[in-house]
């Protein structure tokens, strides 16, 4: 696995991207694996003794960050036609790193693996790109450091960030103050190195993907949901891995955007294959059929512990609802696209508990409010609350500044589908860290998407 191009904030001339009005969307596809599950295959390929095979390995830039870094670690990664694989050294076998671990965007990768070098006594130094080292680390910083790693970084927990492990990794029963399955796993992994149990206690349960995999690889995993709502993880360190087949599934939040644009547009019919349906994952599908959408789950079945089906969607009439804050763990990286169905559906849309929105790859609550108010759409943010009042297509219009957030730009390309003018954003470049192929994807079903002169649009909003 060859290490991607240097950091996306590199680009130094950003295409201006523009999405039309699309006629009725038809055909079927697969969208690229599963983010989430793709970063913690090659992971736990490199800890196991022997082979892993990962076939459906997503192949966007955060992905191969976290592959190159596995590398840089010691383990072996090959391509092999449609598979990809993994000859791992085993719990404690990783060695120090000959150079500075860049992970380019991906916050999964940077605090993951922040996780498992908390566990080796060596120092490592980890970066990523503008909009990575602006992102806080001090929710994995802090319990990682319970364990007897140390930390030094930049003010806030950002990168750059130098990581000397714990001499012994100690067991730690952990109670997280935030539902964050980036958190969990961080500690999950250091604990995996660890003697005896580590625990994990989170306010309510989040993506469940390490735990799966982990008992995919035979590790002594225990999840309990407790009567306050809380969910406890318990592992049981230092067990014997062994090399693993895995099928990765379809990313359903890949599969979001093309979900979206399907009910928006009218007249559209699309199935969309082997997504994975993680009921920890499911959260925006279950919205979306709260709000009227027509969407069947086909064909479910499992593979390697995650549940797997294949979705057929038709265009839908959408009506607002309330989203309530206790979803928010199942979808968090959701709602920048929930929000165009919002603006196309009758009454209002009232999403909370979205704190969280403020801190991912750029402040998403912000940006949505702000560019769906640029193209039209009545939305405002309150809090930490976003709420979007649609009926009438959005008159479009506008240019819209992603700040290298991949999601907030596949939202506004989707949102151009269905609008009455075409929308643009200032810049397509961070679509390949989750969904390479997306224009060429959604071209294929009947979008008309294309690169443009910036002289042809408004002023980026």
């Amino acid at each position: 696995m060859s290490a991607p191009k240097p950091a996306l904030s590199a680009v130094a001339n950003p295409v201006v991207t523009a999405s039309a009005g699309a006629k009725a969307l038809s055909g079927a596809l697969t969208v690229p694996g599963d983010k989430s599950i793709s970063h913690r295959a090659l992971i736990m390929g490199a800890l196991a003794v022997g082979e892993t095979t990962v076939s459906g390995l997503l192949l966007g830039e955060d992905v191969l960050r976290t592959g190159a870094c596995m590398q840089a670690l010691g383990a072996e990664i090959k391509p092999d036609g449609e598979l990809y694989r993994v000859w791992g050294r085993g719990i404690g076998g990783l060695t120090e790193p000959a150079d500075v671990l860049d992970m380019g965007n991906s916050g999964t990768g940077a605090r993951l693996i922040a996780g498992l070098l908390a566990a080796y006594p060596f120092t490592s130094i980890m970066t990523g790109d503008a909009s990575l080292r602006r992102r806080p680390m001090e929710r994995v910083i802090t319990p990682l450091s319970k364990i007897g790693a140390r930390f030094a970084s930049r003010a806030g927990g950002r990168l750059p960030m130098a990581i000397t492990g714990a001499p012994i990794a100690m067991p730690l029963d952990y109670a997280s103050p935030v539902a964050s399955a980036q958190v969990k796993s961080a500690v999950l992994l250091a604990g995996l190195h660890a003697p005896g149990a580590t625990t994990v206690t989170e306010p309510a349960a989040t993506r469940d993907h390490t735990e799966r995999m982990y008992r995919h690889f035979g590790v002594d995993v225990e999840s309990t949901r407790l009567a306050n709502g809380a969910n406890k993880v318990r592992i049981v360190g230092q067990p014997e891995l062994t090399g693993r087949k895995i099928v990765v599934p379809a990313d359903p939040s890949s599969a979001a955007f093309v979900v979206v644009a399907a009910l928006i547009v009218p007249g559209s019919k699309v199935t969309i294959r082997n997504v994975g349906l993680n009921p920890l994952r499911t959260g925006l599908f279950d919205t979306l059929r709260e709000m009227g959408a027509d969407i069947v789950y086909a064909n479910q079945r499992e593979e390697a512990g995650e549940p797997v089906a294949d979705l057929q969607v038709t265009a839908s009439k959408l009506k607002g609802v309330l989203v309530p804050a206790q979803r928010a763990p199942s979808m968090i990286d959701e709602y920048p696209i929930l929000s165009v169905a919002a603006a196309f559906a009758d009454g209002e849309t009232r999403m909370e508990g979205l704190a969280e929105l403020r801190v991912k790859e750029s402040d998403r609550l912000a940006l949505m409010a702000n560019g769906l108010s640029a193209c039209g759409v009545n939305a405002r943010a309150e809090g930490d609350t976003l709420i979007v009042r649609g009926g009438a297509a959005p008159k479009g219009h506008a240019t819209i500044a992603v700040h290298l957030d991949h999601r907030i730009g596949m939202s506004f390309l989707v949102l151009g589908m269905a609008s009455e003018k075409p929308i643009a954003i200032d810049d397509a470049s961070a679509i390949a860290t989750s969904f390479p192929g997306f224009v060429s994807l959604m071209n294929g079903l009947g979008a008309k998407i294309a690169d443009v002169a910036a002289s042809e649009m408004p002023a980026v909003a």
